[in-house]
């Protein structure tokens, strides 16, 4: 797996265009690409302490333990995906086309900003309890309705079923980026991406 070395920002904390990050969230980035890096239990929070530059104690501070971290992480970016469909949606409310291109880019954007993220979330998800897994699992499905929602009304011939079949291999293409190396540049991958999921849920019959 190849994912980019960046310190990923974790959608809802901001992002160093944004905003200066918290000690708290620069440790967050560093747990994170570590975990999407070297898997779960393959990160001790002594590797997490050294990484980030601060003691056990230190650490502490922050999060009660990886758990956590997992918790901080993955939580943020399912409330923040679902805020911005919800957003990108409504401001196209009476152009379908516009709604599913808007919802498009946004995504895309998120996938090459945090492919650490969402490496993280394809193998580590299982390792949270319960309570914290459900309440991502149900942010995640409402977010697949708002792309289910535009598509059906672009395609009125899709059922919800098989729109929601499309949304989810729309999101597979698009979030395929811890994969992706560096041979191309950025802002072309994002055209690529976006180009192929359009053509993707536009043209599949």
């Amino acid at each position: 797996m190849t994912v980019d070395q960046q310190t990923p920002s974790v959608p809802g904390q901001g992002t160093p265009t944004q905003k200066r990050r918290s000690r708290k969230d620069e440790i967050l980035g560093i747990a994170v690409r570590l975990f999407a890096s070297r898997g779960y239990h393959g990160v001790s929070m002594d590797d997490i302490g050294s990484a980030a530059g601060v003691t056990g104690p230190a650490l502490y501070h922050h999060f009660a333990g990886k758990e956590a971290m997992l918790v901080a992480a993955l939580i943020p970016v399912s409330e923040s995906l679902l805020a911005g469909g919800r957003e990108r949606v409504a401001e196209h409310d009476r152009d379908p086309r516009a709604a599913l291109e808007s919802l498009i880019a946004f995504h895309v954007e998120f996938a090459l900003a945090n492919p650490a993220v969402i490496a993280l979330h394809l193998h580590e998800l299982d390792r949270l309890p319960e309570e914290p897994r459900r309440q991502i699992r149900r942010l995640q499905r409402l977010y697949v309705e708002e792309w289910v929602q535009v598509l059906t009304v672009l395609r009125p011939e899709l059922s919800a079923g098989e729109a929601r079949v499309m949304a989810h291999a729309a999101f597979g293409l698009m979030n395929s980026t811890p994969f992706l190396g560096g041979e191309v540049e950025r802002e072309r991958r994002a055209v690529l991406l976006r180009a192929a999921t359009l053509s993707a849920l536009l043209h599949a019959k």
